[in-house]
């Protein structure tokens, strides 16, 4: 049986990942940071019906002492980094708490393999906001990044840490610069989330109206179920290296409201209002990745369509709140 460590196990990604490795017959453990209840730690795990298969410690990526007395206890063969300040908003209020732990945090998780001297294969979590102000109209591997957020900032400073520990120490250490992915599991503060909750409220009579941004930021929107696999792929690859993972269609936030209130019936035009409050101070426009690299090596395609997608997070939202 392998071992899987998991960082940020309870976020979207966290509880797919932790899913998925479980249906491999892998023993997963999480890391587990004590700053909120575990009943509200362990919500998407619960939602998963996971909760009580995977084994928690407790500690925090930017503690390496923590890190390393969990390494050292669960000897894991694969190293999942997926904790980070992962809400771009948030990034331009809080800019030294995301440095620090999307920045900093997978280097103390580097460095705690390379002290151990572990044989652990790593894979971190990257993004696809690391190209921002794009530099071409398909991006891949070898586009120049031009981050355009402090999250962006500190998750270049991850991805090219990362490639540092690669080629300096020989880790088997690879980067998943992954472009948008959504699921029922979504927190609300995403405008994803936050389209399909409101589509549920005002469905449900709950609501009227619902505030929006930028409509025209366009975005490569895939299933983070699907985006787990394409993890789990690179790290069985007999060299480590970096994958674009993305569906190649690109759909502005206008294009994914009008689906998600079409599957309520509704049309997005009655209902949603611009809140200048929401702009960014430096939008990212457009992005679409090419993910032929992962198609070609690893063997990787996305299964679930945008379409696919939104009807299953507007029927979540419907559900919860009729719950």
């Amino acid at each position: 049986m392998k071992t899987a460590f998991i960082t940020g196990v309870t976020g979207q990604d966290g509880a797919y990942l932790a899913q998925f490795l479980l249906g491999k017959g892998y023993r997963v453990v999480g890391l587990l940071r004590r700053s909120a209840s575990s009943d509200q730690l362990g919500e998407r795990l619960r939602w998963l019906g996971i909760l009580n298969e995977i084994e928690t410690m407790d500690g925090d990526i930017l503690d390496i002492a923590s890190l390393m007395r969990i390494l050292q206890s669960v000897r894991p063969d694969e190293i999942y980094n997926l904790a980070a300040q992962s809400f771009v908003a948030t990034s331009w209020q809080q800019p030294i708490l995301t440095a620090s732990a999307t920045g900093l945090g997978p280097v103390y998780l580097l460095e705690a393999v390379r002290i151990l001297g572990l044989p652990a294969r790593f894979y971190q979590a990257s993004s696809s906001e690391m190209f921002g102000k794009v530099q071409a109209p398909l991006q891949s591997e070898t586009t120049p990044f031009h981050p355009r957020s402090p999250y962006a900032v500190a998750k270049l400073h991850g991805h090219w840490a990362t490639v540092n520990y690669r080629e300096s120490f020989g880790l088997h250490a690879s980067s998943g610069i992954l472009f948008n992915h959504e699921s029922p599991l979504r927190g609300i503060e995403f405008v994803t989330r936050k389209i399909t909750d409101g589509v549920a409220r005002i469905s449900l009579g709950l609501s009227q109206a619902l505030a929006l941004g930028n409509l025209e930021a366009a975005r490569d929107w895939g299933h983070a179920r699907d985006y787990v696999k394409a993890m789990w792929l690179m790290l069985q690859q007999d060299q480590p290296d970096d994958y674009v993972v993305a569906t190649g269609r690109s759909a502005t936030i206008r294009e994914f409201c009008r689906l998600a209130f079409a599957v309520a019936g509704l049309n997005y035009e009655d209902h949603v209002v611009l809140n200048p409050a929401f702009l960014r101070p430096a939008e990212v426009d457009y992005l679409r990745g090419d993910a032929t690299k992962a198609r070609v090596r690893l063997g990787w395609a996305p299964e679930t369509s945008l379409e696919a997608l939104v009807e299953e997070m507007v029927a979540a939202d419907l559900a919860r709140l009729r719950g």
